[in-house]
């Protein structure tokens, strides 16, 4: 018979199988977890940063020209981008500090990196609503959105925390518009909204408000102008969803906007980054957050900065603009703890299974 030279496995074979097993079984668990980008996701992150710093010099050299946003000492590298503390369009308190990080183009490559998470594809249509205060934010989504070559939805708003968008002279329209006519962005924007604490500019100067509709409709924008939160959120959907919510893949937010982060405090428990899943507040309180993930479409979270950078190693408030590199650009590498905890768990096993292999059977 064929099974009649069989051996049963000895003790300590049957010990090294099972622990050889299981320390196979963490190293497979950490390969499966752990994936870096490709040279391909490489090159479409690094086309990102690379269109968002064209954006940021298209902008310093405008607003060198025009002498805008140039004697604020917040802005020691003269980005043009930090407006400000206090203007018409401010509408609550802002950090210098955060708006100084976000002029990093790396943030464009997190973006791009995070829509690849998403599950996003070549020719695909994202949404993004976005408020004034982080300019740098709508800019590194839009060139995100270039490099991936997808089709994004904009909304945004004109209210601004302080060292934002809050210069009355250059506005966030002003910069979305310099930056298509410089072909920096080929997008025009679906449609606006005033901003503010209910997205109409109700504290807002009527002469101010008057000005950014008349802006506004010159240029053929739709103007939401809904004060109700949920009627609100409706007409974004529309202008969204066109009657298919499936057609969006990803949405992204920038800022805090009153209609897209909601009225509810449940919002504050919503980490920055790539989220899928949050507490769902009561209707009349909803953001367009919570309408997407509703929806089964990712959010990309683009909140709390100082979290952003803690959590994919980006440098906090840099006084020089951080370079462009693959090394820049390696967010799986730097990020995921997870692959990384797994690993140390295997080879600790294995140790300890060394270790006891020896005391338990050399010693005999």
């Amino acid at each position: 018979m064929i099974l009649s030279g069989y051996k049963p496995f000895e003790k300590k074979e049957i010990f090294l199988l099972i622990n050889g097993l299981i320390g196979i079984g963490l190293m497979l668990a950490a390969s499966l977890l752990f994936k870096p980008a490709g040279q391909s996701d490489s090159a479409v992150l690094i086309t990102a940063a690379e269109n968002m710093e064209q954006s940021l010099k298209t902008i310093h050299d405008y607003t060198i020209q025009h002498k805008i946003n140039t004697d604020n000492p917040e802005d020691a590298r003269q980005s043009g981008l930090i407006g400000p503390e206090w203007s018409e369009l401010t509408t609550t308190i802002g950090d210098p500090a955060a708006k100084r990080t976000t002029l990093n183009p790396n943030f464009a490559a997190l973006v791009a990196h995070l829509l690849l998470e998403a599950g996003v594809h070549q020719g695909d249509t994202i949404a993004i609503g976005s408020s004034a205060s982080f300019p740098a934010l709508l800019i590194a989504s839009l060139s995100a959105a270039k490099a991936l070559e997808l089709h994004p939805l904009v909304i945004f708003s004109f209210g601004s925390s302080s060292f934002g968008a809050s210069n009355l002279n250059f506005t966030i329209w002003d910069i979305y518009r310099l930056l298509v006519e410089n072909h920096n962005i080929d997008i025009r924007p679906v449609a606006a909204s005033i901003g503010g604490d209910d997205d109409t500019g109700s504290e807002f100067e009527q002469g101010l408000s008057d000005r950014i509709k008349t802006s506004l409709a010159d240029a053929g924008i739709p103007l939401i102008n809904e004060k109700e939160l949920m009627k609100n959120r409706q007409e974004r959907e529309k202008i969204y969803f066109n009657g298919n919510p499936k057609r969006i893949r990803a949405f992204i937010n920038s800022g805090g906007g009153y209609a897209n982060i909601g009225s509810s405090q449940l919002v504050l428990n919503i980490k920055p980054g790539l989220i899928k899943k949050a507490a769902i507040p009561e209707p009349g309180k909803q953001g367009m957050i919570h309408s997407m993930i509703q929806n089964n479409i990712p959010v990309i979270h683009l909140l709390f900065i100082k979290g952003l950078t803690q959590k994919y190693h980006l440098p906090w408030d840099p006084s020089l603009q951080p370079a462009v590199s693959e090394d820049s650009v390696s967010f799986d590498a730097r990020h995921n703890t997870g692959a990384l905890i797994i690993s140390l768990a295997g080879l600790i096993w294995f140790i300890l299974v060394v270790i006891r292999y020896r005391m338990l059977y050399n010693s005999r």
